[in-house]
């Protein structure tokens, strides 16, 4: 089989794999003190934080934007496991 390869760190990755990701790296607290946002700070949960972020674009754009700079500072590949 075929892989594409993306420069995209997004690309292939839903939000629910970005924010399982960013849990287990960062924990909730500490990306609350770095994206100030209530679904963070109370009672988190990852499936508050999906509800708001859909619906809020600053947001999850600011989550992407973590994101990405966690995948570049550890490497593409320390997240190819399947989840």
């Amino acid at each position: 089989m075929m892989m594409h390869n993306s420069k995209d760190p997004l690309h292939g990755v839903t939000l629910e794999m970005i924010l399982n990701r960013l849990v287990r790296r960062y924990g909730w607290q500490t990306m609350g003190r770095i994206i100030a946002i209530n679904c963070f700070n109370y009672a988190p949960s990852v499936k508050s934080s999906l509800k708001f972020l859909r619906k809020t674009p600053w947001a999850r754009q600011k989550v992407e934007e973590l994101y990405v700079k966690m995948v570049k500072e550890e490497g593409p590949s320390a997240f190819q496991s399947s989840e």
